[in-house]
């Protein structure tokens, strides 16, 4: 197996440009586009551990802010504008999709916070390209029922079990799921995943469902296609680390 690369990117989305943090290697088994509702350092913090698991199970990973530092000082509500972030996670996709080599890899959605609403509707629009989604807490609910109902990839709704939002938010939105779906709730976890190891245990059960239902890679069409040669020369502000 390859190592992993890190690279820092800034992808195009409508008229900003989106903080995001690519790890990839040539044969990595897919990709898990990690989203979230700002630049919040404690979220960073948490989707990191996640995005290491994955990296552990030898899947590329894409972090990304779906809003600005600015937009998130500016305006506190600004992570409920789910129409707004979805339009942004729609942009990010379509970036994916131009990259070559990594238009080969089956793609796995992993929100929190109100990204997951955002989540919902990009997964239910793309039902050939997304293969997997996964929300940890967070306010699926805020998609919308019809774009929990036509979602075509199977979901799993990660849940703390003190998490006040899970019987109010979370599984009114998982009831309305009608494809292949999975709730998963960790004892003693809050809606931040605070109590020791309960944020272990959410990294696990992603990458168990990401792994369990995305499929292998398309076989590539050229040597040349590979992520690790092309991701240099397709990625904007790219800065290695």
């Amino acid at each position: 197996m390859y190592a992993f690369r890190h690279s820092s990117l800034s992808v195009a989305a409508g008229t900003v440009w989106l903080d995001a943090m690519l790890a990839h290697a040539p044969d990595a088994r897919g990709i898990a586009v990690l989203v979230q509702n700002g630049c919040i350092l404690h979220a960073d913090l948490r989707d990191a551990v996640i995005a290491k698991r994955l990296q552990d199970g030898h899947f590329a990973t894409l972090s990304v802010d779906l809003l600005t530092r600015y937009e998130e000082q500016r305006d506190v509500d600004a992570r409920y504008n789910v129409p707004l972030m979805s339009a942004r996670l729609d942009a990010v996709l379509e970036w994916l999709d131009h990259q070559p080599g990594f238009d080969r890899l089956a793609v796995a959605l992993v929100a929190s916070g109100t990204a997951c609403g955002a989540a919902v509707r990009a997964a239910a629009r793309r039902p050939q390209r997304v293969g997997a989604l996964v929300c940890r807490g967070g306010r699926p609910d805020l998609a919308g029922a019809a774009p929990l109902r036509s979602l075509g990839c199977p979901v799993r709704f990660i849940t703390g079990g003190v998490d006040a939002g899970a019987p109010r938010f979370q599984r009114p939105a998982f009831e309305l799921v009608t494809a292949p779906r999975d709730w998963q709730s960790i004892d003693q976890a809050d809606s931040d995943f605070r109590a020791p190891g309960s944020l272990d245990n959410a990294a696990r059960l992603t990458l168990e469902w990401v792994a369990g239902h995305l499929p292998p890679p398309k076989p590539p069409e050229d040597p040349e296609t590979a992520p690790a040669a092309t991701a240099d020369r397709n990625a904007v502000g790219e800065q290695p680390q």
